[in-house]
């Protein structure tokens, strides 16, 4: 079992678009409204995308940079806390959370991709030399 449940992780953390595809399709199957299952499907698979560029950087570079990811994450959730607090004279957390998690999905799927992008760059320029 726990085997089953290590497998079913790391194809999840790999390929972190199986588990935005799986969480629309059952939500949208649920719900049947589109933009709410698109909201929840991004909201669930930002974690993996966030973990899914920690092990591509582990993978390309030999050495764990999580805290870098850590610190740029609390430095991102001050600057959104600040700039919500300049625009609204008050602090809504629930939507500054949102809207944090929401950039948050932006921010590491573009790293998915680059570092995915770089590291087959990478792979194939050192097997050719």
């Amino acid at each position: 079992m726990s085997s089953f449940l290590s497998i079913f992780l790391s194809i999840f953390i790999t390929i972190p678009f199986l588990g935005y595809l799986m969480v629309f399709i059952i939500t949208k199957l649920i719900t049947g409204e589109h933009r709410k299952s698109v909201h929840l499907a991004i909201d669930c698979s930002t974690f993996l995308f966030i973990i899914s560029v920690h092990y591509l950087i582990l993978t390309i570079w030999h050495k764990s940079y999580f805290w870098v990811v850590i610190l740029f994450m609390l430095i991102e959730a001050m600057i959104f806390v600040i700039i919500h607090w300049k625009i609204k004279h008050e602090i809504h957390f629930s939507k500054v959370l949102k809207g944090f998690w929401r950039f948050n999905f932006l921010i590491f799927i573009s790293a998915y991709f680059v570092l995915l992008l770089f590291g087959v760059i990478k792979s194939v320029t050192q097997s050719i030399m």
